[in-house]
Formats: C-alpha cells, sequence, structure tokens
C-alpha cells in the first residue's frame, strides 16, 4: 500500500515525490560516503558521488520548495557531524597548528619535521630559540607526537592563514586529547558558516530579483557537501565573507566590505584577486580606501604571528607552492610535456611562476576589458577570472572549486556546476601512495569543462547584458 501511495504520488507529481525520494536517495549516498568509503577506494566513491551528482541534478530539474531545501542542506550536513574525515588527511595538520596556537607557538615560525619527540617532552632542533614543553603542556606533547606520523606535509611550514588559526586553536583548546572533539567543534564552525551562506545568497538574490530557488544549486551540491562539510576545507569561510563583501558593497558601505574581504583574505589568500575587478566600480580615491582597509585587516589578522621568520616562511610556502607542487592541472599539464620534450626534465620551477604572473595579467585585462562594469556584473566577472586562474594552476583540489559554484547563483553561467560533478575524477590519484594520476580522466574532466565554457560564453555573447 506504502510503495502504491507513493508511485501515485510521483505519477501525479504532488507533493514533490521525485525531489523527495532525490533526498532521501542522497542521505543514503552521503552516508555512505562520510563512514564507509575510504579515499583510496575510488570505484566506490566515484559511484556514489556519481548517485548523489545524478540526484541534485533531478533536484534541478524538480526544485524543492525554498523551505523544504533549506531544511533538506541542512540534515544533508548534519550526517556528517559525528565522522571524521575519510577523503583528506588535512586535518591533522589542522589539529596540529591547533595544539601550537594553543600552546602559545606561533605555527608560522616552525616546520613539524622541526621538533624532537624523544624525550618526555618536545624541543625544537633549530631556529633562533628553543621551545620545550613544561608539564602543563605534557598532553600537547602527546599529541603532538601521535599526530607526527599522520601529516602529509611534516617538511613545509605552515599555509593556513590566521583566521583558519584562530579555528584551529579553538578546537585544540577545547579538546586538546580529542581528535573527534575538535573535528566536531571545527565542523560546528562551518555549519554555523553554511548557514551564513545560505543568508547572504537568498539577500543577494532578492536584491537582484532573481528567484531564491537559486541558493540550492549551492546548498544542495554534493561538492560542497561532501568538501566542506564532510572533509572539513575552510573554503566555506572564504564563500561566506566574500558573499558578505560583495552584499556590503552593493549596499553602498564599502568600509565595511573591505573589512569583510580582509577577514575572507586572512582565511585563503585568494580573494585578493577581487580587488582589480573594484578599481572601476569605486574609482581611484575611493578604491585606495578601500585597499588600505583590505589591507590594515589583513596586517592586524597576521599581528599575532609576527616574528621576523613570518614573511620569509610564508615566502617559501608560496614559492614550494608555484614551483613545486602539482595536481589536478590543465593548461600546465600541457606546457610541462612540452618542457620535458624540449629539455627531457619538468620545468615546473619556471612554467609556475609565469602561469601565477599570467594570472595577474588576465585580472587586469578583464579590469580594463569589461564594458559596463556594474555591481550586479561583478560576480560573473570574478566568476570567469577564478576560472582562469584555476585553468592556468598547478594544483587544483577539488574544495578549490566551491566559491565557483557559489558565484554561480548570481550569474548566467552553470559550467562552475558541471565542473563540480567532475572534479571528483581526481580522486583516482588517490588509489596509490605514489598519487598518480590518470590522464584520460584528466581529459575528460576539462574536456567537458572546457565543452561547457565555450558554449556558455558563445551563448552571453547572443544574450544582452544584465543591468
Amino acid at each position: 500500500m506504502l510503495a502504491k501511495f507513493w508511485v501515485a504520488r510521483i505519477a501525479g507529481g504532488r507533493l514533490q515525490g521525485a525531489p523527495t525520494v532525490a533526498v532521501l536517495l542522497s542521505a543514503a549516498a552521503y552516508g555512505a560516503l562520510a563512514y564507509a568509503t575510504p579515499r583510496a577506494q575510488f570505484g566506490q566513491l566515484l559511484g556514489l558521488f556519481g548517485v548523489a551528482f545524478g540526484l541534485y541534478a533531478v533536484l534541478l530539474r524538480w526544485p524543492l520548495p525554498l523551505r523544504t531545501g533549506l531544511l533538506a542542506a541542512l540534515l544533508l550536513r548534519l550526517l556528517w557531524l559525528p565522522s571524521l574525515p575519510t577523503l583528506s588527511d588535512d586535518y591533522h595538520r589542522f589539529r596540529w597548528d591547533g595544539l601550537l596556537v594553543a600552546a602559545g607557538i606561533n605555527p608560522f615560525q616552525y616546520r613539524p619535521d622541526e621538533f624532537d619527540f624523544r624525550s618526555s617532552l618536545f624541543v625544537v632542533r633549530s631556529g633562533p630559540e628553543k621551545v620545550v614543553a613544561d608539564n602543563k603542556q605534557q598532553t600537547t606533547s602527546n599529541e603532538l607526537r601521535l599526530l607526527y606520523p599522520r601529516l602529509n606535509s611534516p617538511h613545509y611550514y605552515s599555509v593556513y592563514p590566521p583566521v583558519c588559526q584562530a579555528v584551529f586553536g579553538l578546537a585544540a583548546g577545547v579538546f586538546p586529547a580529542s581528535e573527534r572533539g575538535a573535528v566536531l567543534l571545527m565542523r560546528l564552525v562551518l555549519l554555523l558558516t553554511e548557514a551564513a551562506t545560505a543568508g547572504l545568497l537568498l539577500a543577494l538574490l532578492r536584491q537582484r530579483g532573481l528567484p531564491q530557488q537559486r541558493a540550492l544549486w549551492y546548498l544542495l551540491n554534493p561538492l560542497v557537501i561532501v568538501e566542506l562539510t564532510g572533509n572539513l576545507h575552510f573554503e566555506a569561510l572564504v564563500v561566506a565573507l566574500l558573499l558578505l563583501s560583495l552584499l556590503l558593497l552593493e549596499r553602498g558601505r564599502w568600509a565595511w566590505s573591505a573589512g569583510a574581504l580582509g577577514l575572507a583574505v586572512g582565511t585563503k589568500l585568494l580573494p585578493l584577486l577581487v580587488l582589480p575587478l573594484l578599481l572601476r566600480r569605486l574609482g581611484w580615491r575611493r578604491f585606495v580606501g578601500y585597499a588600505v582597509l583590505t589591507g590594515l585587516v589583513v596586517a592586524l589578522l597576521f599581528a599575532p604571528f609576527l616574528s621576523a621568520e613570518l614573511v620569509r616562511n610564508i615566502g617559501r610556502s608560496l614559492n614550494l607552492y608555484f614551483r613545486s607542487f602539482e595536481f589536478n592541472a590543465s593548461f600546465y599539464y600541457l606546457l610541462r610535456a612540452g618542457g620535458y620534450w624540449l629539455t627531457g626534465y619538468n620545468q615546473i620551477a619556471r612554467i609556475g611562476p609565469a602561469l601565477a604572473l599570467g594570472s595577474v595579467v588576465l585580472a587586469l585585462g578583464l579590469t580594463l576589458g569589461e564594458k559596463r562594469p556594474t555591481w550586479v556584473t561583478l560576480p560573473g566577472t570574478l566568476l570567469l577570472l577564478l576560472t582562469s586562474y584555476y585553468l592556468l594552476a598547478t594544483i587544483v583540489h577539488p574544495w578549490y572549486l566551491t566559491p565557483l559554484v557559489a558565484l554561480s547563483v548570481l550569474t548566467r553561467y552553470r559550467y562552475a556546476l558541471v565542473w563540480s560533478g567532475l572534479a571528483v575524477l581526481s580522486y583516482a590519484a588517490y588509489q596509490t601512495i605514489a598519487y598518480t594520476e590518470n590522464p584520460w580522466l584528466l581529459t575528460l574532466e576539462y574536456g567537458g569543462l572546457l565543452l561547457m565554457l565555450t558554449w556558455e560564453l558563445r551563448r552571453a555573447r547572443r544574450l544582452p547584458a544584465p543591468t
């Protein structure tokens, strides 16, 4: 009888039967991803993510009522609440940095491999000073000792800016000896942030006269749910702060917007790319004030960590990022292949910085080339700028794309939604310890993206510009 009831409901199109079933099946897929899918099991991961994304497409085709959709977005995130991240091990470094912050040690000053745990305490083997744990810090010493073998980058300085460090320190301070407790607290912070993002998207859509239903394109997106709530990545904070900055700009509160952008940059450095796009929108004088305020906020955030080594170590980390690291890239891999053919070895030390410089040139080109720079067109231009940056980048982790998904909600472009579904193919690299990438899967990912992007750009030329 129950089965007949639901068949009748779905067949008759009543009470949004298909979307309701889609949400229930999505919950099952996310539950399996959260609690029964190791990262190395790529086939299982791909299958479950494919199911989740297919059901997401159903929800875009037959949308839920807004309130129901918002509730579904919350419940699908709460499924992950007691779990530990299984698809990313970055949270171990989050705890490491947090334990140092809670112990009063500057996480930017020392690499993990500089700590010596051979005694019952811990000391720093190098640097201008030694840090020794006293009896009150014995818990910190024990936890760091247990964490060290799990770190994926023990030979590198921390790359997480101050806002992230504050959350790490809070989690470690409240739960110094509990991995699950620290993860739970960080996840709660991100859940609150995502709730703020929901409100900001609704406000921006209402201000533009666009359907508020569009907010669900971001809030129900599988990549967003898996990578931000599930894998505990702090792009969630970047998205919320960036949207807040945009909303305040549209309401004429540019000084407060600069503060919000400063907080976004204090979470991840990437939001700095929005600054060139504000030049023609604000005018020279106000733009200079905006940039100065943003810089002051960033400086204040870094002030507690200020040391002689801070700038040097951050510079080393950025240098390694552009000259040594590579993952899930597109145009860079083509240039790398050309470099191998010409010289016989990897030319990343030259290609990486050159592509970064290319991103700066593109930002300036978009800034100067906009025909009608308005606040309404800003999200679309920023979306294209960030897309160009990632197409030229040497590293594109899946969670990097979540701000693109958020910006898509406010624009005519949908290619970022497609990319968010294809990006899971990059997880094929984790099937072995060697982290070997599959060129055919990379071709499928970026081929699909470029086809969709090209089609949308051509269509955009035929449509009237938003005002």
